[in-house]
């Protein structure tokens, strides 16, 4: 698990101290001032060849979204990802406030959290008050009455067969407890989703499932994401994100992506053909893979700590695990430049 401590102002040549996310350079660039520009950022799992933003009405920018552009998103959402309807969709600025408002809606209660996986699911259950326990597998949740499961998980790509997670689903469902599925890592997956099995508004609510639209479309800053639910519970999460949750901008270039289905089948191949791209040029490296996605690529060096120094000096940045300092996480370069001047540090 990553801690979620980290110095903004690490000394020149001094490695800066574990960040909870990728994407930030800043510390990097203080403590490596002589590493090359511009900075190839493998630190994030997100698509490093983004969708192609169609043109948005320019009014998007100036009103505020309409009632009909937001149904038209949770049924695109609702077809893209195989949920029974658009009823059962929720709408958010990113994946990050639903983890962050799940805990909230919840009394506090037992949480067991399948790890190691994304540290800001434990934090955020923690920050509500709940007694969160990290276990290493489905069955050692014990009588939690929520549990969380990151499937694929990330940082090592582990997913459970379909069947384990429905049974899971429901011995909590009985027990009047909850399964938060966290799936943002599926779409390019040949795994079988969650989401057209939350079936039945007539039951208890004890299954929630969560989609990313940044990391599968390369568009991380649009700020997108959604929850697949039981109408009712698709409401109060709803209710809980209050109006205009998601900007206009936003609605339509979401629209317009999920409904493509096409370029999502192609980008699934060829971001398959990069992993497995960075697969081999890991081992050349001497590294041993651990797992990961068609986004990204998590594996253990016998001189992690020295690989990490020598690609930040490279300008590269990557993730690294404090408790696991032989493990670093890549992502996908983009681009024939990109990709030799990783190779060159792992060669």
């Amino acid at each position: 698990m990553e801690h979620r401590f980290w110095n903004p102002a690490p000394k020149p040549g001094a490695i800066p101290g574990p960040i909870p996310h990728g994407g930030d350079l800043g510390g990097l660039r203080q403590a490596f001032p002589d590493a090359p520009e511009p900075w190839l950022d493998l630190s994030t799992g997100i698509n490093p060849v983004p969708y192609p933003v169609p043109p948005v009405e320019a009014s998007a920018w100036t009103r505020l979204p309409a009632a009909a552009e937001v149904e038209a998103l949770r049924a695109a959402a609702a077809s893209a990802y195989g949920a029974p309807d658009a009823t059962h969709v929720a709408l958010a600025p990113g994946t990050q406030i639903l983890i962050e408002t799940l805990p909230r809606l919840v009394a506090p209660t037992r949480v067991a959290v399948v790890g190691p996986t994304y540290a800001e699911h434990e934090a955020a259950w923690v920050r509500a008050g709940h007694a969160v326990t990290q276990v290493d597998g489905i069955a050692a949740i014990g009588d939690a009455a929520v549990v969380v499961l990151v499937d694929p998980n990330n940082p090592d790509g582990r997913t459970h067969p379909l069947s384990e997670r429905l049974a899971l689903a429901e011995t909590l469902r009985a027990r009047g407890g909850l399964l938060i599925a966290d799936e943002a890592f599926a779409d390019l997956e040949p795994v079988a989703s969650l989401c057209p099995h939350v079936l039945r508004p007539d039951a208890a609510p004890g299954l929630v499932v969560l989609r990313s639209f940044g990391k599968t479309y390369g568009l991380a800053g649009l700020r997108l994401g959604f929850a697949i639910a039981e109408p009712g519970t698709a409401d109060r999460i709803g209710t809980a994100l209050g109006p205009w949750a998601v900007s206009g901008p936003a609605l339509a270039i979401g629209r317009a992506a999920l409904s493509d289905t096409a370029w999502r089948a192609e980008t699934a191949q060829a971001r398959a053909a990069d992993a497995a791209r960075l697969d081999r040029l890991i081992a050349r490296g001497g590294g041993t893979l651990v797992g990961g996605t068609s986004l990204f690529r998590t594996a253990d060096f016998s001189d992690g700590p020295g690989l990490y120094r020598r690609l930040a000096e490279a300008g590269i940045a990557v993730r690294r695990f404090p408790e696991r300092l032989e493990r670093l996480r890549f992502g996908l370069p983009a681009g024939k430049a990109a990709w030799c001047r990783l190779s060159r540090v792992l060669k």
